[in-house]
């Protein structure tokens, strides 16, 4: 077994690998791998994914280079800004990203399950000797062919067998396979397996199934977004040829994506008006070619874009095109009817700065903000982000 340790924006290694799993390092998208000048040796090096992971016989370890604390705040308040106090874990500083997750997820679940499981309605299709609920007339016709029985029938059923609880079966089920999972976590997630025995597994490869926030289930919330969290960074799991791979990755530039989205947006909708993430534009006319902003704040009473925002963990320099940030935020800018557009960096990965884009009235504002720092203090950084967006933002009625 080869072990490899990365630290997130460190340098490269190189590595003896075979030629099966040096390609299929790179197929997995979890670490960068190309092959070095010595036959037989590969150059691996850090992405924007942080976590553990097996790939065939090499093991990942890729650290953030944040504190994990720091980290965990990211990802609590990333799930729901009211409720990123019950995310404030106590961990040791030496704690990594799977030890911190698995804690976290099992001690939310518990609360969550704490009265009982939730219950609710869900929708059966089935064919029955008996009528329950109602006939579904074109399968009755089509599968039967006019005899009486069975019946296909549609009812509704109100137990266990909800989404919420499969997102918890599923998260338990997903982290007791990891083999980095901590000893002393496993009890806890077993008996977490046992009360949800009763809940149907979720079909190998399906989507997370959706589920509606609501007064009912808000002992859940939390508990299941780290259970989402757990099934999104969980789905390394493939095949790449002839190679297992499996364990738990975490996208940076997600999650800094899903924190500004939360925290910038309502920072923002303190000043009025409503804030859009991921809002749909088109580039052409046609509306062939889709744009979607990171997030888009429309000002008390605005139809129109008041201010539109994109987040950056790293600034995205492709070959040939390495300003491609400020040429997708010129293009937000220009479709919007924006004179200012705000790319927003985490400090260390790109410098603040401001350019005015020749030949329009267009300007470009490069913010960072210092993700290893107190979660009050990232706060403060975001809510003095939105003043001086607001401050730039064009007057209602200009």
């Amino acid at each position: 077994m080869t072990r490899l340790e990365l630290r997130e924006g460190g340098d490269p290694v190189e590595v003896a690998l075979d030629e099966r799993s040096g390609l299929a390092l790179r197929a997995s998208g979890l670490v960068t791998a190309t092959p070095a000048v010595a036959a037989g040796w590969w150059t691996v090096g850090p992405s924007t994914k942080v976590g553990v992971a097996r790939v065939g016989d090499v093991e990942i370890v890729v650290r953030p280079k944040i504190d994990i604390r720091r980290l965990m705040f990211l990802v609590g308040y990333a799930r729901d800004g009211s409720l990123w106090r019950e995310e404030d874990v106590e961990l040791d500083e030496h704690a990594d990203l799977l030890t911190a997750i698995a804690w976290a997820f099992a001690r939310q679940a518990e609360r969550a399950i704490a009265r009982g499981l939730h219950q609710g309605y869900r929708v059966e299709e089935r064919s029955s000797p008996v009528l329950r609920g109602r006939i579904r007339t074109t399968d009755q016709l089509t599968r039967h062919h006019g005899l009486p029985l069975p019946l296909e029938i549609r009812y509704d059923e109100f137990d266990v067998d909800i989404p919420e609880n499969q997102i918890l079966r599923a998260a338990t089920h997903r982290l007791l396979r990891l083999q980095h999972l901590p000893h002393d976590v496993r009890p806890r997630l077993r008996r977490l397996s046992r009360e949800l025995a009763d809940v149907s597994p979720l079909p190998s490869g399906g989507a997370i199934p959706r589920w509606s926030r609501s007064r009912l289930n808000t002992r859940y919330h939390v508990a299941l977004g780290l259970g989402e969290l757990v099934l999104r960074g969980s789905s390394v799991e493939q095949d790449a040829g002839a190679v297992r791979i499996d364990g738990f990755m975490l996208d940076m530039a997600k999650l800094f994506e899903d924190f500004l989205a939360e925290a910038l947006g309502g920072a923002l909708q303190a000043h009025g008006g409503v804030c859009r993430p991921q809002d749909r534009w088109h580039l052409d006319e046609e509306a062939s070619i889709d744009m979607k902003p990171d997030l888009v704040w429309y000002g008390s009473g605005s139809t129109r874009p008041t201010a539109v925002i994109d987040a950056k963990y790293k600034a995205e320099k492709p070959s040939g095109y390495p300003n491609a940030d400020l040429y997708q935020m010129l293009a937000y800018c220009t479709v919007g009817g924006l004179a200012r557009g705000h790319l927003v960096y985490a400090r260390g990965n790109e410098p603040q700065a401001h350019h005015r884009i020749a030949g329009t009235s267009i300007s470009v504002h490069q913010h960072a903000l210092d993700l290893d720092t107190p979660p009050r203090e990232l706060l403060r950084q975001v809510g003095a982000l939105a003043g001086q967006i607001v401050h730039l933002a064009p007057r209602q009625g200009a």
